[in-house]
């Protein structure tokens, strides 16, 4: 288990969809591993695998004391909303009202590949919308009503951190056979 480097806006792999989870294996259990001490780690509500640079759909969430994750999540959201502070650990030191549905109901797997239904409320129903909105390559900015927008782009290109350099993940050149991420 390890704490990962965390991916910032701007960095294409925010942007991309993420791939369905096929493999259900060591590699997975690792990678959700990685994800829940990063998360445990910045500290978040959530993260999302490409957060980390990991194009996979996954995601972790600490909510209330609770500790879980999902693979290839899919959700039924409530017509009820709620408005609420929301940040992201891609945009640091950034938080604004979002609106999000107010109920969800998730549809997943765990790492071993066993089917999850989690039901959330509130916090957990926001913390599911957003990290599930990284899995398909959208930040919550994105849901902002345009004067919150330019608000949050503006705090994002004074931010010290923009315009960083994406980190560089060294690749081992000799063939890992599966093992390790």
């Amino acid at each position: 288990m390890s704490v990962r480097p965390i991916r910032l806006f701007g960095d294409p792999v925010l942007r991309t969809p993420a791939a369905p989870v096929v493999d259900f294996d060591k590699e997975l259990r690792t990678l959700v591993e990685d994800l829940t001490a990063t998360m445990l780690d910045a500290p978040g509500a959530g993260l999302a695998a490409p957060q980390i640079g990991v194009g996979l759909r996954v995601f972790t969430w600490h909510v209330d004391g609770e500790v879980g994750h999902l693979v290839n999540p899919t959700l039924t959201l409530s017509e009820d909303l709620q408005e609420g502070d929301e940040g992201c650990l891609s945009i640091p030191g950034f938080k604004i009202d979002c609106r999000r549905a107010a109920t969800v109901v998730a549809h997943g797997f765990d790492q071993h590949g066993e089917p999850l239904l989690v039901e959330g409320t509130e916090m957990l129903a926001r913390a599911i919308q957003h990290e599930t909105d990284h899995l398909d390559g959208i930040l919550f900015v994105d849901r902002l009503d345009r004067e919150a927008r330019r608000e949050a782009m503006r705090f994002i290109r004074e931010a010290e951190w923009f315009g960083q350099p994406a980190p560089q993940v060294k690749v081992s050149p000799h063939a890992t056979r599966g093992l390790g991420i």
